[in-house]
């Protein structure tokens, strides 16, 4: 065939095959929206109480949260919320929040992100823990699909030992493998997140590796040292990775996506022009000198650490989807690729943006939250006659779970 029957051929194929829009295609490839619940993480109202939070969320549109519990006699100052009375939580207060959320439509889960491996806390916050998941199992456990957040945490003293993240992973295993234990007999799945924390140390410690599951090969490591646990899973949140440059995309396509239970919607914009980046990259943190010696050498000194370390190491500043421009994140993109692969489980809104929960002002914050779930629900609700709308029509009550617990410490489990 020549050139010219060639061409001919094509143009009378063209002729005949159906037109497709550009428009037309990209709906196409699109993923089809599931029906996932967008919640809120209750961190954002360390001043309200339990019905206090209730309300914000029916306030904004959402369709459950994710109680922060936080230890009263924390040394934090970051996340005080506590939003339960986890140290009298009687059958009576199991059933006033399963009631509560079979009146409102509402769902749950409970958390506490504290360091249960490292640091003078440690034995406190795995007591805590355990605590939760008593309270997760007294309300329902897996069967209404009520998880136990929290974080890892980090040895930094082993951590500066030769081979200290190997000896972090044996630590999580010594740890959590009576934890998870303990929590698989009640029917409760435990969710571990992935931020390194990098500001639980002070600018004058010169790493910021502060929580295990900080970095996916980290969260292999951890389910291979188990041998697998099936009650551990994980909360992915994926402005950690954006600072790190990493697409949060590639994470969820390189991950056990069985092992995804929760996704915290938070974002984060990276400094695209930044004076300390420039000088300090974007691989290691700002490190802590002299004041004197740093204004010598034409360098801005760090801000005095607060109680708990310094947050203002990296270049970046923690955004909302949606709320007061982009931020580095390709949403579409992130929440298209969880729909493809057929996520079904809740989006929880973190509100910490610099410009919403960060200001003190609820009014900013409440706006915040109403804002992602505006930037959020065209992904991951179908379009109904009223626009993009959650279809609770599915939802199945919550059944109170067993109220006979009691209370252990990580003592009595070793």
């Amino acid at each position: 065939m020549n050139r010219r029957e060639f061409f001919k051929g094509a143009a009378a194929l063209a002729a005949v095959a159906p037109v497709v829009s550009k428009e037309a295609f990209a709906h196409a490839a699109k993923p089809k929206p599931g029906n996932n619940p967008i919640w809120l993480m209750t961190s954002a109202f360390p001043g309200d109480d339990f019905d206090g939070v209730v309300r914000r969320a029916l306030e904004v549109g959402a369709q459950g949260l994710e109680l922060c519990v936080f230890r009263r006699d924390s040394d934090r100052t970051d996340h005080v919320a506590t939003h339960l009375d986890y140290k009298n939580f009687t059958p009576e207060k199991a059933k006033y929040v399963v009631d509560t959320c079979n009146r409102t439509g509402l769902r749950i889960s409970v958390g506490s992100y504290d360091n249960l491996i490292g640091g003078d806390f440690q034995e406190a916050n795995q007591n805590h823990i355990l605590g939760l998941v008593r309270i997760a199992a007294m309300l329902g456990g897996d069967a209404n699909d009520v998880v136990c957040g929290t974080f890892v945490g980090y040895d930094q003293k082993l951590g500066a030992e030769d081979r200290g993240f190997e000896k972090n992973l044996e630590k999580f295993k010594k740890v959590f493998t009576p934890i998870l234990k303990y929590a698989k007999d009640l029917g409760v799945t435990l969710c571990v997140e992935n931020c390194p924390m990098e500001g639980w140390v002070p600018a004058s410690s010169p790493v910021c590796y502060c929580n295990l599951p900080g970095c996916l090969a980290a969260r292999k490591l951890m389910y291979a040292i188990l041998d697998d646990s099936s009650n551990l899973q994980e909360t992915y949140d994926p402005s950690h990775d954006i600072w790190q440059h990493i697409d949060p995309s590639d994470v969820i396509n390189a991950m056990d996506f069985s092992k995804l239970r929760r996704i915290h919607i938070k974002g984060t914009r990276n400094f695209p022009n930044d004076e300390e980046a420039v000088n300090w990259g974007r691989l290691f943190p700002r490190q802590r000198v002299n004041d004197a010696l740093a204004a010598k050498a034409g360098l801005p000194a760090l801000p005095p650490d607060e109680k708990g370390g310094n947050w203002d190491r990296m270049n970046y500043e923690p955004r909302l989807p949606g709320f007061g421009g982009s931020d580095s994140c390709d949403w579409t993109k992130f929440l298209e690729t969880l729909m493809a692969k057929g996520f079904k489980y809740p989006f929880v809104i973190e509100n910490e943006g610099c410009n919403s929960s960060h200001t003190g002002n609820m009014g900013a914050t409440m706006q915040g939250f109403r804002a992602t779930i505006l930037n959020t629900a065209p992904v991951v609700w179908p379009l109904g006659p009223n626009g993009y709308a959650f279809d609770n029509s599915a939802l199945k009550p919550m059944k109170l779970g067993n109220t006979n617990i009691k209370q252990v410490t990580i003592k009595d489990l070793t």
